[in-house]
C-alpha cells in the first residue's frame, strides 16, 4: 500500500514544519539534507524512527510545537529503560477523541450505551482516551479504571452497563468472577472493547462464552495518540485503521524493506497531522499484516489483521528462537487447557545448560499427567524444544488487572 497524494502531501508538510524547529527530529532531517517527500520513492528513503530515539529525546525534546500550544503529557507503559514521554496540543487531543468515537460506532456502540472504563488512567494513555472517546460519541462514560473488582462487578450490576472496556487479562479475570458467583443474569454486558495486548483465541473464546458478548480488537500506542487508531468491524475480518490519520507500511523486521500486501511483518506508523510529537516511519515492532481488497461491511478504511506479537517479544533458548504466540498456538490445540500459562527460564550451572518451565492451566474434567506429556511432546515436534510441564487447575495462575506477563527470564544477561 502506497501514500496516495493527500498523504504524501501531509507527509511533506510534516517534514518542513519539523526542520523549522529544534525538535530532535528537526535537527536530525536537517543534519541528513532532508526539505520534503514529493513520492514514495522520497518516502521510503526517510529513515525510520523508534523508541530508542524517544528515549534519547527525553523528556521533551520530540516537541515539535512552543509549551503555550501543549495541553498535556502522555508517557508510555514501558517497564525498561528510559520512559518515553508524548505532548498533546488540543488539536492532537481531539483528534484522537475522534478516532476514538469511530471505533466505538465501527462496532456498532451508539449513545444509548454505558461504557464500563477498566483501564488505568493518569500517565498511560488508556482510560482517557476510552473515556475521551466515549464522551465525544455522546455516550454515558462509567470511568472504573483497573482494581477493585467487588466494585466493578457492583457498579456493573447497579449501572447496567452495556459495554466493557479492559485489557484481554482483566476481562478473562471479570469473566471468571461473575461466573464464579453467579451472576451472570445480572450483568447487561452487550460488547467488549479488549486492548493493549495479544490474546489467543482461547482467552478470546473463554472471554466471549462466560459473558455472552461480541468482542472487539481495538489498537494503538502511546506513541501515536494512544488505543483507538483501529478497531474490528461486525464482519470480525481484520481491524479498519484511520488512514485520514496514520499511514501504515509493513516492513521485514529483519532488512527494513517494505512487504507486499497480505505478508506480515513489522507495523511501521506514519502521523499525518498530529502536531505535539509527530513521528515518521515509526517501528512499533507489533507485527501484522495489511489485509488486501475491500471489507464485507462496505467501510473503504484500510485493514491490519489482528497482532500476531511483537519481533522484540522472541527469546532463546537451546537455541532454537521462540514467540509467546508459538506456545499459545499449541495449548490451544490441546483439549481442556486454557488460555493461561507462564514460561520461566533459567540456567542449570550443575548441567550448564539452559532449562524452560512451562506452567498451563487445564480444566479438572482431564488428565493432568497426560496432558503434561501431551503437550511436551506437542513442544518436542513443532518447536524443537523439550519444557519441563507443569499443569496446575484453572484459576491458579496469577489473573492481571493491565498486561498480562507470561515470560520471565531468570537467566544472568
Amino acid at each position: 500500500m502506497q501514500l496516495n497524494s493527500t498523504q504524501l502531501g501531509q507527509v511533506d508538510a510534516q517534514i518542513k514544519r519539523l526542520i523549522k524547529t529544534d525538535s530532535y527530529y528537526g535537527k536530525m532531517y536537517r543534519e541528513m539534507g532532508i526539505t520534503g517527500v514529493s513520492s514514495n520513492e522520497d518516502f521510503q528513503k526517510i529513515p525510520f524512527s523508534s523508541k530508542a530515539d524517544l528515549r534519547n529525546a527525553y523528556p521533551l525534546g520530540i516537541q515539535a510545537v512552543p509549551d503555550e500550544e501543549v495541553v498535556r503529557i502522555h508517557s508510555s507503559s514501558g517497564t525498561t529503560g528510559k520512559p518515553v514521554i508524548i505532548p498533546y496540543t488540543a488539536k492532537d487531543v481531539d483528534d484522537w477523541a475522534t478516532m476514538f468515537a469511530r471505533c466505538y460506532e465501527t462496532a456498532g456502540i451508539t449513545k444509548k450505551d454505558r461504557i464500563h472504563i477498566t483501564p488505568g488512567y493518569g500517565l498511560w494513555t488508556a482510560g482517557i482516551g476510552f473515556q475521551a472517546g466515549c464522551e465525544k460519541l455522546g455516550a454515558m462514560a462509567i470511568p472504573m479504571g483497573p482494581g477493585n473488582t467487588d466494585k466493578q462487578l457492583q457498579m456493573m450490576m447497579d449501572l447496567e452497563s452495556t459495554v466493557i472496556c479492559a485489557t484481554s487479562s482483566y476481562a478473562l479475570l471479570l469473566s471468571e468472577e461473575i461466573n464464579k458467583r453467579g451472576i451472570k443474569d445480572k450483568i447487561k454486558l452487550k460488547k467488549g472493547v479488549i486492548g493493549s495486548e495479544r490474546w489467543s483465541d482461547k482467552m478470546r473464546k473463554t472471554i466471549k462464552e462466560n459473558l455472552g458478548i461480541e468482542l472487539y480488537d481495538i489498537y494503538g500506542l502511546t506513541e501515536i495518540y494512544g488505543p483507538g487508531i483501529g478497531i474490528n468491524c461486525e464482519s470480525q475480518h481484520g481491524m479498519h485503521y484511520w488512514d485520514d490519520y496514520i499511514y501504515i507500511e509493513i516492513i521485514n523486521p529483519v532488512t527494513g524493506e517494505p512487504v507486499p500486501d497480505g505478508e506480515e511483518g513489522e507495523i511501521v506508523i506514519t502521523t499525518l497531522v498530529k502536531e505535539g510529537a509527530p513521528l515518521i516511519r515509526f517501528r512499533t515492532h507489533d507485527m501484522s499484516r495489511i489485509i488486501p481488497g475491500e471489507c464485507p461491511c462496505g467501510r473503504k478504511y484500510p485493514r491490519l489483521d489482528i497482532i500476531q506479537g511483537r519481533s522484540d517479544d522472541m527469546f532463546k533458548i537451546h537455541g532454537v528462537n521462540m514467540f509467546p504466540s508459538q506456545v499459545e498456538e499449541i495449548l490451544g490445540s490441546i483439549d481442556g487447557v486454557s488460555s493461561e500459562y507462564n514460561i520461566n527460564l533459567a540456567h542449570d550451572d550443575e548441567k550448564n545448560k539452559d532449562v524452560i518451565l512451562v506452567t498451563a492451566e487445564a480444566e479438572g474434567r482431564v488428565n493432568f499427567d497426560k496432558t503434561a506429556v501431551t503437550i511436551k511432546e506437542a513442544f518436542k515436534s513443532r518447536i524443537g524444544v523439550t519444557p519441563k510441564i507443569t499443569v496446575v487447575p484453572v484459576g491458579t495462575l496469577p489473573r492481571s488487572e493491565k498486561k498480562a506477563k507470561r515470560v520471565f527470564d531468570h537467566r544472568q544477561q
